[in-house]
């Protein structure tokens, strides 16, 4: 269990207002309106921390660690079905 006095490891992560219409109320890396699943759709398509930050420049490779831990949070939240193509 994390002690009550460290931050989360996603803390860099919030949750933007949803009147803003740029970020359409999604999650957004602290400080920018750049969704957390911009991040993580990157990071899925291969690309590394640093490549990353090349193509955003606010962001940091502190803020794709806080979208990763962000999104295990996530995940331990509820229950996602994941199809396998062929599989019943």
């Amino acid at each position: 269990m994390r002690p009550a006095w460290r931050q989360p490891p996603w803390n860099g992560v919030s949750a933007s207002a949803p009147t803003r219409p740029s970020a359409h109320g999604q999650a957004c890396i602290k400080g920018t309106r750049i969704p957390v699943a911009v991040v993580l759709d990157n990071l899925a398509a291969g690309l590394s921390a640093e490549e990353i930050v090349a193509s955003y420049p606010p962001l940091r490779v502190d803020d794709v660690r806080a979208a990763t831990a962000y999104a295990a949070e996530m995940a331990r939240e509820r229950f996602v079905e994941i199809r396998h193509p062929g599989v019943a």
